[in-house]
């Protein structure tokens, strides 16, 4: 939900002013720009009634579910998806824009949400803050890859196989890892950040941590 906020608001022609999303018409496009705004303002709120419902429901004690509700709001404020977006806009245009640069935009505005969904996960079903830690670096790990895969297909897929406009970032002038990297470069980045999620994983029971891996190859060769 947090997510799909974020896309709607992100679409909107305020932000990055995409009129398309997922093969379809953007929310503010189909909608108008009144409802769009409120319909992410709705999810955001949507999702965390949605998580202390739920971990009432399931007798998750108090202060795991008051944890997961601190990872969400973080990673959806000024700790994460806010700043991140802030720092985008503010760079778009701006050839200074490096790596690091970079790296703060998508940590923030990519991977804190990932790391905030699967940190929450795992809080709730009791695991301790070394555990925790682990997996939050995975999905950090996991977050900068899904935006340098991101970044990579905005390159070489077209819009229709993206279901988005493709191209759209370069024309806009923002910095992406294939334009500071190279695409090879670019690819060769991502396939560092999949091995370095995998490592995280080498810890836990290999059963267990099979979808998790499975999910990190998945985002490392999607081709949409």
């Amino acid at each position: 939900m947090i997510h799909a906020a974020s896309l709607i608001h992100d679409d909107m022609p305020c932000m990055d002013d995409d009129a398309l999303r997922r093969g379809r018409p953007s929310n503010h496009v189909a909608f108008g720009e009144p409802t769009a705004l409120l319909a992410g303002d709705a999810l955001l709120a949507l999702a965390f009634e949605h998580v202390a419902r739920g971990c009432a429901a399931a007798g998750v004690p108090a202060d795991r579910a008051l944890r997961a509700v601190m990872e969400l709001g973080r990673a959806a404020g000024t700790g994460g998806v806010t700043a991140g977006q802030v720092a985008d806009m503010e760079g778009e245009g701006d050839p200074s824009v490096g790596l690091a640069a970079l790296e703060y935009i998508h940590a923030h505005k990519t991977a804190r949400l990932v790391e905030a969904a699967a940190v929450s996960g795992a809080v709730v079903r009791g695991a301790g803050d070394a555990e925790a830690e682990r997996v939050r670096r995975y999905a950090h790990f996991l977050g900068l890859l899904l935006q340098v895969v991101d970044d990579v297909l905005d390159v070489t897929a077209t819009s229709e196989q993206l279901g988005k406009t493709a191209g759209k970032d370069a024309a806009a002038g923002k910095a992406t890892y294939p334009w500071l990297l190279g695409l090879d470069g670019a690819r060769a980045y991502a396939g560092e950040l999949l091995a370095k999620a995998e490592a995280e994983l080498d810890g836990f029971d290999a059963a267990r941590a099979a979808p998790l891996r499975q999910l990190a190859r998945f985002m490392a060769h999607r081709q949409h």
